[in-house]
């Protein structure tokens, strides 16, 4: 683990981009009361931050609860049950 100023982090970016990619924690410490973690965001955290994804998904928790779906007979032959 490294604990760092914002001041240090700012002036050397890629040096602390390297050390997370290296599965370093790094903190970086802001005035007094204030401090983050940098850590890689992996494909999970990627997903939870697209916007039209979580739309779509709302959008279909909607159509479900209010039973619009089509249930899939047999799994093997998809389009049987949807045409």
């Amino acid at each position: 683990m490294v604990i760092i100023s914002s001041r240090e982090f700012r002036d050397h970016l890629k040096k602390y981009f390297e050390l997370v990619d290296r599965n370093e924690q790094i903190i970086v410490q802001r005035g007094m009361d204030k401090a983050y973690v940098i850590v890689p965001l992996n494909d999970a955290d990627r997903l939870s931050v697209n916007e039209e994804l979580i739309q779509t998904v709302r959008e279909a928790e909607e159509e479900y609860s209010k039973q619009r779906t089509t249930r899939v007979k047999d799994p093997g032959d998809i389009w049987e049950s949807i045409l």
